[in-house]
């Protein structure tokens, strides 16, 4: 097991990387758990994640006569909207939960979002524990405190900083998810290689396909090295207002306008528009005479090797490229003055936040690609 630590001025916590973790969160979480003596422990949960792993989530508990309150959720990005806000607090206010208490959040991104924002706004501020069973949430949306929720105005604008308490990122999980969201969280994986360590991107190049297997050591140390990339980035930049936590957005700007061309549905995921998202950063960033032509090509090959989606041509969207820009005008990241920054590579290991891209020129670009390949 992987333990790694989140370093932040006065609550600082843990994030714990192994097999078999959901079987020993009582142990793990006990100063968590151990107030709820009498109570009932709140987890927040898909139905997918409690199929899966409730049974051992709550064995673990009852080994010291610990009862489970679940608050189910349907799958999917349509559970974070104010609706699902307000029933999940009305609920845990129901139950009574007070400021020293900690709401468990077993599933994907999107229960870790929605508890994280509901455990930010309750009685002012309750403690949340992150039990990711995504690879996508293991090595992304777990650490570093970002909740939110989505609006007809677009994807996460209303949300918070609120840090979890603790996260068992358990590798067992992974072996319960489907082929295709398996591969849709590798690419944030491959994300953190291409942004900011080269040697790591090598070595995916090589033991991608035995993470993908889900083979135990070369999986351990992908996420493992994922989450200590994402953690020192967060203790620098916790809030995203030096720039440097920016980074971790590489893809996102494109991905996300993909994911609302989508629908935000099941035909494009999350990670799947990442993945995207990257490609074209990088092929943009070569027409800026940023990161060479190879380079570029050795981003779109690793992303096509892991079965992602590396062409947006493929989609078959029916609009063009100032569409999906006027989709990018949403983008949370717009600045004051006007300006949407962009994160571009330099080479692979070296992103860069860029604040004088043109978005006229971004559409001509997009216009190529759509037609390309």
């Amino acid at each position: 097991m992987a333990v790694i630590p989140v370093e932040l001025a006065g609550r600082s916590y843990e994030v714990h990387v192994g097999k078999g973790l959901l079987d020993e969160a009582l142990s793990l979480a006990c100063a968590f758990i151990g107030p709820y003596h009498g109570r009932k422990v709140p987890v927040v949960a898909d139905r997918n994640a409690l199929k899966h792993h409730g049974e051992r989530l709550a064995h673990s508990l009852a080994a010291d006569g610990f009862e489970i309150a679940w608050y189910l959720i349907e799958p999917g990005e349509a559970a974070k909207s104010w609706a699902g806000l307000q029933d999940l607090v009305d609920w845990l206010l129901g139950l009574g939960i007070t400021r020293g208490d900690h709401v468990f959040a077993l599933g994907g991104g999107v229960v870790g979002d929605l508890t994280g924002f509901a455990c930010s706004i309750v009685k002012r501020g309750c403690g949340f524990v992150q039990l990711p069973t995504t690879l996508l949430a293991q090595v992304d949306s777990s650490v570093g405190g970002k909740t939110a929720i989505n609006t007809s105005a677009g994807k996460n604008l209303v949300g918070a900083f609120h840090q979890p308490s603790l996260v068992l990122a358990d590798l067992d999980a992974l072996a319960t998810l489907p082929e295709r969201e398996m591969r849709a969280g590798y690419a944030e994986v491959l994300k953190y290689g291409v942004l900011g360590d080269a040697g790591f991107f090598d070595w995916l190049e090589e033991h991608g396909k035995k993470v993908l297997a889900l083979e135990d050591a070369p999986l351990e140390h992908a996420v493992a090295t994922s989450v200590a990339a994402k953690a020192r980035i967060v203790a620098e930049d916790e809030r995203e207002t030096t720039g440097t936590r920016a980074l971790l957005n590489l893809g996102h700007t494109f991905g996300h306008a993909l994911e609302a061309e989508t629908g935000f549905s099941d035909r494009l995921l999350h990670g799947e528009g990442v993945a995207l998202g990257m490609v074209l950063a990088a092929r943009y960033s070569a027409r800026r005479g940023g990161i060479s032509e190879d380079d570029a090509a050795r981003v779109t090959r690793a992303i096509d090797k892991a079965g992602l989606p590396a062409e947006i041509a493929a989609l078959g969207l029916e609009c063009d490229g100032s569409a999906l820009v006027a989709h990018m005008l949403h983008d949370k990241k717009m600045d004051a003055g006007g300006t949407l920054p962009f994160i571009l590579l330099r080479g692979i290991g070296e992103a860069y936040l860029a604040k004088d891209v043109d978005l006229a020129g971004v559409a001509a670009f997009l216009d190529a690609q759509l037609q390309a390949h």
